[in-house]
């Protein structure tokens, strides 16, 4: 699982990675070359690096993006998500994303011409992954994206594969946040996320330097939910990624993301995620 060598791994625009990395730093809006002269229908890359924020970047292919530990982070122009294990993120070909990756991530990228797939959509879509295709996502290993040629056992893989994802896309499960397009509303989105400890209305109207009924406004208007449903949203998926992590435990993430008790944090994950934050931390790190 370690990250291929700067010789060999697959490179865009002569030195970028698959998630538009560049040796210099990160790369901006890039279309990436994930083939590099190749010519099968797929192929993976491993990740399991350092800490890594991408920059704004797209492929020429179709990619499923799955974490086997640790946590994921993916934004789009529309939203921002959160990839824990068993959740993956359907990102379709041309659709600009970046990625944010801590130092215990462990990941799989699967690629797809995109002949492989019907439908693909032009949204990035976060899927459920059962335990079938998270083991073929995994043993997509084999067949390294860089140069990959015909092989009729590959492509018949990954053409068994795209059919299983295809399914899987009309099941999505995401609990993600909206971005907002709104320069003044997207600062008070930041500031909320970045303060989740102890934050309030009040103290993010004051930082953007609107009213609290403007700012209240101005969220159900674009995004179509409150400023206090944003703030749940932000909570539990910041606790998710925390939940995933060796170290703190649910008292301990429960208080970091902002609940007043441990009881409201059960009860509140619970409703939105469909089960305890013990047992989804059980489930996330079973395998890991």
């Amino acid at each position: 699982m370690a990250r291929p060598s700067s010789p060999n791994g697959p490179r865009g625009a002569a030195h970028h990675g698959p998630h538009g990395r560049s040796d210099q730093g990160l790369v901006d809006h890039g279309l990436v070359d994930l083939r590099q002269g190749g010519r099968g229908l797929g192929g993976s890359y491993a990740w399991d690096g350092p800490h890594l924020v991408t920059g704004l970047h797209s492929h020429d292919m179709h990619q499923i993006e799955y974490a086997i530990s640790g946590v994921i982070e993916v934004e789009t122009a529309a939203a921002h998500y959160l990839l824990p294990p068993q959740q993956a993120a359907w990102i379709p070909a041309g659709l600009e994303h970046s990625a944010t990756m801590n130092s215990s991530v462990r990941s799989v990228a699967v690629l797809f011409d995109p002949s492989l797939i019907r439908s693909p959509g032009d949204r990035a879509r976060i899927i459920a992954v059962p335990p079938l295709i998270r083991e073929m996502v995994i043993y997509a290993q084999r067949w390294p994206i860089n140069g990959a040629q015909p092989d009729p056992v590959a492509d018949g893989f990954f053409r068994t594969l795209g059919h299983l994802l295809v399914e899987a896309l009309d099941q999505e499960a995401p609990l993600d946040l909206p971005t907002p397009a709104d320069p003044l509303l997207a600062a008070a989105a930041t500031y909320t996320r970045q303060h989740l400890e102890a934050v309030t209305v009040e103290q993010v109207s004051r930082a953007v330097g609107v009213s609290e009924r403007t700012l209240r406004r101005q969220f159900r208007a674009e995004l179509g939910l409150s400023w206090r449903d944003y703030l749940t949203r932000a909570r539990l998926l910041r606790a998710m990624a925390l939940l995933a992590e060796p170290g703190p435990s649910v008292l301990e993430v429960s208080n970091a993301v902002g609940f007043d008790s441990p009881s409201s944090f059960a009860r509140t994950f619970t409703r939105h995620c469909g089960e305890s934050p013990s047992d989804y931390r059980r489930r996330v790190t079973a395998r890991t």
